[in-house]
């Protein structure tokens, strides 16, 4: 016998009515997103089958490939109660949420083999239907793969691209951070609910993320913890909502492997940024190189494999671009006006030593150049160098190159 809270269904609209059904099954044991597909195909066309869930006989459900468990779950009523209090909790937290019906869902991540029912959304849904390109990598990149990260999602985004990743540490929060500082967009997928900000410490990155226009979106529903086995689950959108993944540095047994293979599946370009052959971490992107993906060390190398219609989406979206903008990017694009003026002599000297591939610690720095300068000079120098864009310094008072 169906509980009495079922007769508040029959108060919402066919549209309310079929969204809650994707979110009912969406929250249901045992339901994942094929299973869920195949249901409601089975039990009518569209948003009809999802309509239909609330009004199914226990016959119906189990007909409809339900396991009994779930189809107890959906028929007593409580698959109802869950999705209209999630629904509640999700809109308090300033969120909301899409099906696979909705008009707004990402038709690119509809190509995959299992998109996601639901998707629990943060900011900008709009940029999730975006050209867009994925930048992954390990959580603990070198220096060389960090800036590398950093500069390529401010040099796509400066082109239009939407910069998708997962906001994990490392190479992730660097592409977050190059797209923001870009001004462009950014959209961060997360393995947990949107409203458990994982790591912790990008608690801040998430704020500007969502504040500057982009987009925070995950599959699983509020409260959901960080859990090992949700993330390669979540690297399937990442490279499903991109037009191509970008790997930045990986080990080779890193997660990043899963998204590019996912990419791979799901027909999307896969592009890899080479790395020194003596770090762990160029192993994924090297071996990738080798297995076809794109050598990737400019913008450029993304800009000329996009399709045409994609760059001209593009161009629309930034305005008509000089031709002479073309020649511009890459190492290039990160100068500024006062980048023109030559540096002063203690200022080279001081550039000299820095390397991008590793870091220099400051006493380092300062006993290597104790012949030729004093270290008033040195701070000047490194001073001006940070403001320049060229020098960047790292915790513990170390300080790398940028290019």
């Amino acid at each position: 016998m169906k509980t009495s809270s079922q007769a508040e269904q029959y108060a919402l609209s066919t549209k309310e009515r079929a969204r809650l059904g994707w979110m009912a099954l969406a929250l249901t044991p045992e339901m994942g997103p094929t299973r869920i597909a195949r249901a409601v195909a089975r039990l009518g066309d569209g948003d009809a089958g999802a309509e239909r869930v609330f009004e199914a006989s226990l016959t119906e459900l189990e007909g409809a490939g339900l396991p009994a468990r779930a189809a107890q779950f959906v028929f007593e009523g409580r698959a109802f109660e869950a999705a209209e209090d999630e629904a509640k909790r999700v809109a308090e937290t300033g969120g909301f949420f899409l099906t696979r019906e909705d008009e707004t869902y990402p038709r690119r991540l509809l190509e995959i083999y299992d998109p996601p029912a639901v998707l629990w959304i943060r900011g900008n849904a709009a940029l999730l239907a975006r050209p867009g390109i994925a930048v992954v990598g390990t959580r603990h990149p070198s220096p060389y793969g960090s800036g590398m990260a950093e500069m390529l999602a401010r040099d796509l985004a400066n082109r239009g691209l939407v910069i998708f990743s997962g906001m994990a540490r490392g190479v992730d929060s660097a592409a977050h951070k190059g797209a923001l500082d870009a001004g462009g967009k950014t959209v961060a997928v997360w393995g947990t609910g949107i409203d458990v900000v994982y790591p912790k410490e990008n608690k801040k990155l998430a704020e500007r993320i969502v504040e500057s226009g982009g987009t925070v979106v995950s599959e699983f529903p509020l409260g959901t913890f960080p859990a090992p086995q949700n993330f390669p689950l979540r690297n399937r959108i990442l490279s499903g909502m991109s037009i191509g993944v970008l790997v930045v540095e990986a080990g080779e047994y890193s997660g990043t492997r899963i998204t590019a293979r996912c990419a791979m599946e799901q027909n999307r370009d896969v592009y890899a940024v080479p790395g020194n052959v003596t770090n762990k971490n160029a192993w994924g992107p090297n071996t990738l190189i080798k297995q076809g993906a794109k050598l990737t060390a400019t913008w450029e190398d993304v800009w000329e494999d996009l399709p045409s219609e994609v760059k001209r989406e593009l161009e629309e979206q930034m305005g008509v671009q000089s031709r002479g903008e073309s020649n511009q990017g890459g190492v290039a694009s990160l100068f500024n006006d006062a980048d023109d003026k030559p540096l002063a002599d203690c200022e080279r000297s001081v550039l000299d030593r820095l390397r991008r591939d590793e870091s220099v610690q400051l006493d380092d720095l300062i006993e290597g150049l104790e012949a030729q300068l004093g270290s008033a000079e040195i701070f000047t120098a490194l001073f001006e160098l940070e403001l320049r864009g060229r020098v960047k310094q790292l915790p513990g008072k170390n300080y790398v190159r940028c290019f």
